[in-house]
């Protein structure tokens, strides 16, 4: 099968091969899957550079999460079907950059029917961040002003998405204006260019000095050094994750004063620790999908000839918005 295999690390444009490797097989509990569809996402690059949780050994093949047709089932497996249309995450290190990847058959979920293969491709990870975040961790609630960084990226549009559906008033920061319109055609009320313009003081003022109930802050760095200032009383300050390169030192002292809270989430300890709930939040995202009330929005639709270059872009911070990679 054609696949995208990484053997040095570097940046994805420089390291990501396109050539011929062995069919894949499924071990006991897992499925082979037929690729339809995958999207490109912050965590490919950063695997590429060596730089993500999960460091499989070279070569690998990237991409962890797509949406998929079942074409086989290892040993022991009897909850999935053959042809069952199928959304998760790859098992490394053969990730889904390929014509065909295998999955463990307890970690995958019915695609939801409204949403085409595109779609649905991006459909597990960051909602299932966004909802494990806002709703379990920072109990976002209807009426709460919701401040979300990189709203355009994969993380932040589906907790746009997922904010407005959960009732909040959602503020977006994005890097660019095509990014800011993006995020509007998401549903952000408020949407702000850091490029161009101080997010701190358009918060206090869109909230009239309240601030924002909860961050949810996938950048860290500066972006939650300046959070901590226009972040209200009794609010909450999710730490997602760390994509502008820099871990934050906040001064607990800070915290305490101003009577606000910092929380961490690692969705993927869910799988090992609640793998119940991460069911749960399938079921309660599908239900809201099949209502309308959120759809990840695929702003290019691309052949799998092109993952490299999507990659890359996402690295480069030049694209805007989900970038399916389909499998023709």
């Amino acid at each position: 099968m054609r696949a995208w295999q990484v053997p040095e690390l570097g940046e994805p444009g420089a390291v990501m091969e396109l050539t011929e490797v062995p069919d894949p097989m499924a071990g006991p509990g897992e499925i082979v899957v037929r690729v339809l569809a995958t999207v490109a996402s912050f965590p490919d690059v950063l695997m590429c550079r060596g730089q993500y949780q999960a460091r499989p050994p070279l070569p690998f093949i990237p991409g962890i999460e797509l949406c998929d047709e079942v074409v086989s089932l290892g040993e022991g497996v009897t909850n999935r079907e053959i042809g069952e249309r199928v959304i998760g995450s790859p098992v490394l290190p053969n990730g889904a950059f390929a014509e065909r990847a295998v999955m463990r058959a307890d970690r995958v979920f019915k695609a939801p029917e409204v949403l085409d293969d595109a779609e649905a491709a991006g459909f597990y990870i960051g909602y299932q961040t966004g909802w494990f975040g806002l709703h379990r961790r920072a109990g976002l609630r209807a009426g709460d002003t919701l401040l979300v960084h990189a709203a355009a990226g994969g993380v932040g549009s589906a907790a746009v998405q997922i904010g407005k559906a959960l009732g909040a008033r959602v503020i977006g920061v994005v890097g660019g204006a095509d990014k800011a319109k993006y995020a509007r055609q998401l549903g952000a009320d408020v949407t702000i260019d850091r490029l161009t313009e101080d997010f701190v003081p358009i918060v206090k003022d869109v909230t009239g000095g309240r601030r924002a109930d909860v961050i949810y802050d996938p950048v860290g760095g500066e972006a939650y050094d300046r959070s901590a200032k226009c972040v209200a009383f009794e609010g909450r300050v999710l730490v997602v994750g760390f994509a502008g390169g820099k871990i934050p030192q906040p001064p607990l002292n800070h915290a305490l004063v101003k009577n606000y809270s910092i929380m961490g989430l690692h969705w993927g300890l869910y799988a090992s620790y609640d793998p119940a709930a991460v069911s749960d939040a399938h079921a309660a995202l599908t239900d809201l999908a099949s209502e309308g009330a959120i759809k990840p929005l695929i702003s290019e639709r691309l052949p799998l000839e092109s993952a490299a270059d999507a990659v890359q872009g996402v690295a480069d911070g030049t694209t805007v918005g989900r970038i399916a990679l389909i499998n023709s």
